[in-house]
């Protein structure tokens, strides 16, 4: 073997002949005991094996094994498949040619129910980022509960796809339901790539809005057929399970158990390395999954956070960063995964998203909730937050009135930001005078948006608070928060020993 790995029924196989065996749908019986099946839901490599593989080949002087072919290893198991039907077309152009007879089904890619269509990919300025609520002291929360390749807005092609649907599952009584879900799911068993893409395309279109349709498909016995088709080497049906997954993940009752069931591995995989609209479905997945609170710690702890964060910056669709900027801040409501997302050295990342000006808005929403824990906070101040954000600030208030909305989210969010990095720091005072921020904030407290205001008066009452003197009798100095914070964020110490005044400085730092 030359890239050994252990399956989840425990066995050792090389990896292409197990991802043949997925792309395929074919599990080979390794002898007459139906017990020992593989299972290849999740493969793991086998380190160990192949370390002594590699010892072994190079203690005796031969070289080390290569991967066997793929057409060869997908040539040896079709021999052993049992005979479809019909002969299986494994060609797109083949299944492009069986349906050239019928009218195209063009599914639509819009935004989120709370907020109007907006087109992604010719999107010239930022005022495509959510409109924000108050959520708690230090962060803003987004509108948005729905990703942004999901479309419930019926359109003339969706209205047509809901009266196929209607016509062909829901003609007379509810009784059907079973045998719709049989319907599709005899479908996507098919050893037939055609049927399976009709399965799916099926599947997808009662998923779009019928909520009863999305509770009863979000099956064990179909996700576990929709989990080897998002896997699949057939873009087509990649492209309509991942799309049909964003639809399940909708309903509230199906975020645990497409979690549980083990999809947000295959997600991450596809965000990495998949197309551009297998990278939209899975960041709309991951955000849909990631506003389940029992499901924030799972997502993070699965590795989904570094990902995220790589598609938010380097993505080439605007709806792929909207979705993965929406992930990343429900995920980093969890302090866990603030945690791990600072040591994964996301600050430097996002703060350079917010001086480049590009998805500024979406970098904010994430730096908010990180600067709500110490690790955050300490990060962001040693990356120069204060004075980028106030930047930031004195730079959105000179937009032109067309951009006025992106321009109050932006601003909301730096207050919000500075607010949040004040609580309990001893080096916020002396960065943001630095900074000049208090002109700033002072135009804020005039002109900006209520919770911009409210968030502004706050951070210059802190700007402006001094610590009470202590009597002259008790022998005990006094400190002036105004003089002992120099112009280089430096804190110096003040007090009386015998009589006369003493100065010890300390780098800011050193707290």
């Amino acid at each position: 073997m030359s890239d050994p790995v252990v399956v989840s029924s425990g066995q050792t196989f090389e990896r292409v002949c197990v991802q043949v065996c997925r792309d395929l749908n074919f599990i080979p019986k390794l002898n007459d005991d139906e017990e020992s099946l593989p299972d290849f839901s999740n493969i793991i490599p086998n380190l160990n094996m192949k370390s002594t593989i590699d010892t072994w080949c190079d203690t005796v002087g031969v070289s080390r094994p290569q991967p066997p072919d793929y057409s060869t290893v997908e040539r040896i198991l079709r021999q052993q498949m049992p005979p479809p039907d019909v002969e299986i077309r494994v060609s797109e152009q083949e299944l492009l040619r069986a349906v050239a007879h019928r009218a195209p089904m063009i599914i639509h890619h819009a935004d989120s129910e709370l907020m109007g269509r907006r087109d992604f990919n010719n999107s010239t300025t930022s005022s495509d980022e959510s409109v924000i609520v108050a959520h708690s002291p230090f962060t803003p929360l987004p509108l948005t509960t729905r990703p942004a390749c999901f479309s419930p807005s019926p359109s003339s092609s969706s209205s047509e796809i809901e009266t196929l649907t209607h016509h062909t599952f829901f003609s007379n009584s509810t009784s059907t339901a079973t045998e719709e879900d049989e319907v599709i799911y005899n479908k996507l068993k098919s050893s037939e790539i055609f049927d399976q893409e009709q399965g799916l395309i099926m599947m997808r279109k009662m998923t779009r809005t019928n909520d009863e349709a999305r509770v009863s498909l979000c099956s064990p016995r179909i996700l576990s057929l929709l989990k080897n088709m998002i896997v699949s080497r057939y873009s087509l049906v990649q492209t309509n399970a991942l799309a049909s997954l964003v639809n399940l993940s909708l309903d509230k009752k199906n975020k645990l158990t497409i979690v549980r069931l083990g999809f947000v591995p295959i997600l991450i995989d596809v965000l990495k390395s998949g197309s551009r609209e297998a990278q939209e479905h899975a960041a709309g997945t991951i955000f849909s999954l990631s506003l389940e609170d029992d499901n924030k710690m799972p997502i993070g702890v699965l590795g989904a956070l570094q990902p995220l964060l790589h598609a938010l910056r380097a993505a080439e669709s605007d709806r792929t960063r909207h979705d993965s900027a929406l992930a990343l801040y429900h995920l980093t409501l969890n302090q866990t995964n603030r945690s791990k997302l600072v040591r994964l050295g996301a600050v430097p990342a996002l703060f350079s998203m917010v001086r480049s000006g590009e998805s500024a808005s979406r970098a904010l929403l994430v730096i908010c909730n990180l600067a709500c824990c110490s690790e955050g906070r300490s990060a962001m101040l040693d990356a120069n937050a204060v004075a980028i954000l106030v930047g930031k600030l004195r730079e959105e208030w000179t937009e032109e009135p067309t951009e006025a909305r992106s321009s109050s989210s932006a601003r909301e969010n730096c207050v919000a930001a500075l607010f949040a990095l004040s609580h309990e720091s001893l080096r916020f005072k002396g960065l943001a005078k630095e900074a000049r921020a208090v002109e700033v904030l002072k135009e804020v407290e005039e002109r900006g948006t209520e919770r911009a205001r409210e968030k502004a008066k706050k951070i210059l009452q802190l700007m402006r608070e001094r610590v009470p003197e202590d009597d002259e009798e008790d022998g005990e100095g006094s400190i002036d928060w105004d003089r002992v914070i120099d112009s280089n964020g430096s804190i110096r110490s003040r007090f009386r020993v015998g009589g006369r005044n003493r100065v010890v400085t300390q780098n800011s730092s050193g707290f």
